[in-house]
């Protein structure tokens, strides 16, 4: 948390996808993982943390599903309806959060289908980000790189330097949503949180996540999810 104790902690769970990549007409949050839907996962690791004040999930507007989840009454969680993009499902979060968040409140936003996060890594990042605009789990690159043109490869890239962004990422709620309508009135197409704070001028902290921390995009994610989830509740880390 900020050298600011009194700046309190809140999450932003954009949920209002359809995941047309997963192949199937149920979206992936609501995939089940030994008969649990995948969003009840993240929202129970999101729980867990005591540092999160609150809960904000964005639905889609037809969504008929996220009222049968039995978190979906929990006291510390509310609910509005997000956007045809992610940004736009995060804004309309953070406007929700605006009616009694402060400014300088920290936001962390997580993917609704990464639910096998480490409760130990969103409370490293929170500990992390203090004194800092703010930062993002990330893990670095391990395979080779190629660059694609055609349907050939181009070039081998240097991966030295590259890492693959995760979820939760962490900004001043303030900062952020300045951040997120900038990036739009840019015409600027932003797919996480800190492409807008980078487009904002902000230096962003990365805080090393595990590899595990997938996201559930393609059918054979699920299946890797659930392994990882089972190992988890066997061995917490």
């Amino acid at each position: 948390m900020p050298s600011d104790t009194s700046s309190r902690c809140w999450a932003i769970v954009p949920a209002a996808g359809c995941g047309a990549r997963m192949g199937s007409q149920t979206p992936k949050q609501y995939l089940p993982i030994d008969d649990k839907p995948v969003l009840a996962y993240t929202l129970e690791k999101l729980l867990a943390v005591p540092a999160i004040a609150g809960i904000v999930v964005a639905v889609g507007r037809d969504d008929t599903q996220w009222r049968t989840l039995a978190l979906a009454n929990h006291p510390k969680i509310q609910t509005v309806i997000g956007g045809a993009e992610r940004a736009d499902s995060v804004l309309q979060g953070l406007q929700a959060l605006s009616l009694f968040a402060g400014p300088t409140d920290w936001v962390l936003v997580h993917d609704a289908a990464r639910p096998c996060v480490q409760v130990a890594d969103i409370e490293r990042l929170l500990q992390q980000v203090r004194g800092t605009d703010g930062g993002l789990l990330a893990a670095p690159v391990s395979d080779t790189i190629k660059k694609v043109e055609a349907g050939r490869v181009s070039a081998t890239v240097d991966r030295r330097q590259l890492w693959a962004a995760q979820t939760p990422q962490c900004y001043r709620r303030q900062a952020l949503e300045a951040a997120l309508r900038e990036a739009s009135h840019s015409g600027l197409t932003v797919t996480d949180e800190t492409s807008a704070m980078e487009h904002a001028g902000v230096d962003a902290l990365v805080v090393e996540g595990r590899f595990d921390n997938i996201k559930i995009t393609r059918p054979e994610d699920l299946w890797l999810a659930q392994a990882i989830l089972r190992h988890q509740a066997e061995e917490p880390l």
